[in-house]
């Protein structure tokens, strides 16, 4: 069987020659699932000495960030999930020192430093203002991997360049870095490692390795011992174990339940009475059924036997439950509750009555600009949804979006959906990057790049031009052009080419969402939606501008064909 993320953490403070301990430590290791999706966090504050309530500030943010850590999603990335709270932790420390009578003394507020790590998987993630440091312990090699954020005035004096609670924005270092087993971190203050040698600290781990808490306490002893006058805390974490499966392992735990039976009108499956089979590819099956208890409709989604074999396939297919219970938007396809025992391997989603937006487009071949307005927005908001998690859908095209019998648009299919906090857990599976259709998919995934929610706006820009075309922004061009060299060759065909009366401005809008390099589309989905309803001056610059300086090349074609016409018309002449 494979092994679990396994640390050993020793801690240690005292007040030393203080009167009060400004310093906070502490550390958490979750069970499971919270050690796989979220990992090991440890943190060690030093609130500032002349601030009053600097130890106030120094507990607020480090009992806010162990607290505050495990409540994120677990699709959230640890980078946004730690930043999200230390941002927040930051606000409320500037805000109470702004509401109190030392608003004016920068020195004397809720201030303090912070280093800060998670362990997740096999990689660590550092966190760290002010000057409490962090060393790394490897091959006998003792390393300091953070920098102090201090200015020297003179040989004798500094103060801090960047700490929790000093402004309403939080300037904080952030890095990964890879974890092997054995490795040993060190977490200490000021007061500690001005007054003790590397060699010391080797040595107290060294002689005290079954007891970390006995070697923090010898490190501090030995720093009060050496005269030091501040106040002494010591982490040291050990990682032990590092998390590693085998695929039989992960395929053991993705096949917990069976496969569902061949499904057929009026079997029962757990409770759902099946009506008819909707959809079938050699992927999955989906069904329409009603739920007995309640009398509503579900539908039902199944696997297909024939990947049964397939670790990728099976943890890709509950990926996409799992997904679905983590987004809250009417835009997007909800999960059904699951109140009954599940004997089979399937999951149960709402039932939309309506028609997808391809079949739509079938229908409405020619729709008026608000329409298609309306849907584009309600796609985006969907979009959102997926990008707040930290989620990119990666398969947005037009078969994959609903739209209810009361207009109400809702996105689908998870099915290619990546999220950045399960790609940071380690896995012995290869996982297949799944996307969707080429002519929707963004230039830059068929180069191999990884995406971004500007390859999610890309892919709504193309649906919104099919939209108000019935056709693709380059043709058939796109599919085919796997190279950079191919895809800066990538002419957009505008709208007003088929002599549909389209703004300008919107044509200009959507050949922005639709550019084949990521950098130069919109940044946000929110400003294509903007230029969509309001016309852009860029735009209507470009619509206004001499030929010559809108395309070259036509402009001299145009000239060298006239000339010729021209030639002609003399010949003639002459001869006549």
């Amino acid at each position: 069987m494979g092994k679990q993320l396994k640390v050993s953490i020793g801690q240690y403070s005292d007040k030393g020659r203080k009167a009060i301990n400004q310093d906070f430590h502490g550390a958490y290791i979750p069970e499971e699932p919270q050690l796989t999706t979220k990992g090991v966090a440890i943190a060690l504050a030093d609130g500032i000495s002349s601030s009053e309530v600097g130890h106030i500030a120094s507990e607020a943010t480090v009992t806010g960030f162990l607290e505050d850590y495990y409540c994120t999603s677990d699709a959230w990335s640890v980078k946004k999930s730690a930043q999200q709270v230390l941002t927040a932790t930051n606000s409320w420390l500037y805000t109470q020192t702004q509401q109190s009578q030392n608003f004016r003394n920068e020195n004397r507020g809720m201030v303090c430093t912070l280093s800060a790590m998670v362990i997740k998987s096999t990689t660590a993630h550092i966190f760290h203002v002010g000057d409490t440091r962090i060393y790394r312990f490897r091959d006998n090699l003792l390393e300091q991997l953070t920098v102090d954020h201090r200015v020297w005035v003179s040989s004798e004096k500094n103060f801090l360049s960047r700490a929790m609670g000093v402004d309403y924005r939080l300037d904080i270092d952030y890095q990964t870095l890879e974890v092997n087993e054995g490795d040993i971190f060190l977490f200490m203050t000021d007061g500690v490692y001005e007054f003790v040698e590397p060699k010391v600290m080797i040595n107290m781990v060294g002689e005290h390795q079954e007891d970390l808490d006995r070697a923090a306490k010898a490190i501090v002893e030995a720093a009060y011992e050496q005269g030091s006058h501040d106040n002494l805390t010591v982490q040291i974490l050990r990682v032990d174990e590092l998390p590693t499966l085998d695929v039989d392992d992960v395929y053991h735990k993705l096949t917990e339940l069976p496969f569902p039976p061949e499904l057929e009108p009026g079997m029962i499956l757990d409770g759902y009475k099946v009506i008819r089979e909707l959809h079938a590819s050699k992927r999955t099956q989906v069904y329409l059924a009603t739920d007995t208890e309640t009398d509503t409709k579900v539908i039902i989604k199944t696997p297909s036997v024939n990947y049964q074999d397939d670790p990728a396939y099976l943890e890709r297919f509950l990926m996409e439950e799992w997904i679905a219970r983590r987004i809250n938007s009417p835009h997007v396809l909800k999960p059904c509750e699951q109140t009954r025992q599940r004997n089979f391997m399937y999951y149960v989603t709402e039932y939309i009555e309506g028609q997808t937006l391809a079949q739509w487009m079938i229908d409405n071949p020619e729709p008026d600009l608000e329409t298609v307005r309306d849907i584009v927005e309600q796609i985006a908001k969907g979009l959102r949804a997926f990008h707040r998690m930290e989620m990119l859908h990666q398969d947005l095209k037009p078969d994959n979006i609903m739209i209810d019998t009361h207009g109400t648009v809702k996105i689908i299919d998870f099915g290619s959906t990546k999220v950045a906090g399960v790609m940071e857990i380690t896995t012995p599976i290869e996982r297949d990057n799944l996307l969707g259709t080429k002519q929707y998919t963004a230039p830059e995934y068929l180069l191999g790049a990884s995406g971004s929610p500007r390859s999610d706006l890309f892919s709504l820009g193309v649906i919104t031009y099919e939209m108000l075309s019935g056709k693709l922004p380059y043709g058939d061009k796109l599919e085919k052009a796997t190279t950079k060299a191919e895809q800066k060759k990538l002419k957009y065909i505008p709208l007003s080419s088929d002599g549909r009366e389209i703004p300008v401005w919107v044509d200009g809008a959507i050949n922005k969402a639709v550019h084949p390099d990521p950098r130069k589309r919109y940044e946000e989905l929110s400003e294509f939606l903007f230029d969509l309803r309001h016309p852009n001056k860029e735009f209507l610059k470009e619509s206004t501008s001499p030929l010559i300086e809108r395309d070259p090349v036509l402009f001299w074609k145009s000239i060298a064909l006239i000339q010729a016409f021209l030639l002609v018309v003399i010949l003639i002449r002459h001869f006549l």
